[in-house]
């Protein structure tokens, strides 16, 4: 990993990493469910700052791997849901567009990608704290059963996780009857049983109304054509994720790196005609 005295090479203007909203705290285990490779880049990517290059052949300087098993290791980790190539609007006004890589150390589904794309900005912070609903059904935890009695610190450690289930639609008083059903007759870690059972149990996120397309447009993490989230699935468009290519038939590698380029361009040109017009 480069030297953290080192500052990280920094992409132009308007360009670069930029932190998707909402992330839960960095730990040990954050990357956990990553193979080595993944793990070891997403974790420097995840301490770069806002604005750093994100292209393979930077991070390759900085690595101890090559571009191409870098790309590679991007892809993997825009399937698993922790980056999306954007293409948005330099400004107000301006037909000039700027391209950033978004990273969320949070694993994130097609469908919250999707809804952040169409929300537009990011939503920014209250400017008075005030104790959110995750925090206080953690807190009364230990109030139901003794058993899962949390510290504040632990209560903040875990808010993030309590948080999603809240925004998957569980109200409070099913998360704290979830959280303390069948407990065994003594747990001897609260915080480290009920973080396993906040992400063993977590559930599914319910579906979400069509909404309209935003400013923001999303780029397959591969070979950066221009795509609706539901067509890019996993960050990757249908070619990128192999779904058109099937052994044994069609064209190679080279034919088919040389067909996502050429439709890529085409997809470009017909966004700056559409903006021209």
């Amino acid at each position: 990993m480069a030297d953290a005295n080192i500052s990280p090479p920094m992409a132009s203007p308007g360009y670069g990493k930029r932190s998707a909203p909402g992330q839960a705290p960095r730990d040990p285990h954050t990357f956990a469910h990553l193979p080595a490779r993944e793990a070891y880049i997403a974790s420097h990517i995840d301490r770069l700052p806002d604005g750093a290059a994100m292209d393979a052949k930077t991070l390759a300087k900085e690595l101890p791997y090559g571009q191409q098993a870098v790309r590679t290791a991007l892809n993997n980790l825009s399937e698993a849901g922790h980056l999306r190539r954007i293409r948005e609007p330099a400004g107000d006004g301006t037909t000039q567009w700027v391209f950033r890589t978004f990273f969320s150390r949070t694993a994130r589904s097609d469908a919250w990608w999707e809804r952040w794309l169409n929300e537009g900005d990011e939503p920014q912070p209250d400017a008075t704290p005030q104790r959110s609903a995750a925090y206080d059904a953690l807190a009364t935890l230990g109030l139901t059963d003794p058993r899962l009695a949390l510290s504040a610190r632990e209560c903040a450690d875990l808010e993030p996780l309590a948080a999603e289930w809240l925004a998957r639609g569980i109200p409070p008083a099913q998360l704290i009857a979830t959280l303390t059903a069948g407990l065994p007759s003594s747990v001897h870690s609260p915080a480290a049983f009920t973080r396993r059972r906040l992400r063993e149990k977590m559930p599914p996120e319910p579906p979400l109304p069509a909404a309209p397309l935003g400013r923001r447009i999303m780029e397959c993490t591969s070979c950066r054509t221009p795509g609706r989230p539901e067509a890019l699935s996993g960050g990757l468009c249908r070619v990128c994720r192999g779904v058109d290519v099937h052994p044994g038939a069609g064209p190679g590698p080279q034919e088919r790196a040389a067909a996502v380029r050429a439709h890529a361009d085409r997809v470009r040109a017909g966004l700056r005609h559409a903006e021209r017009g």
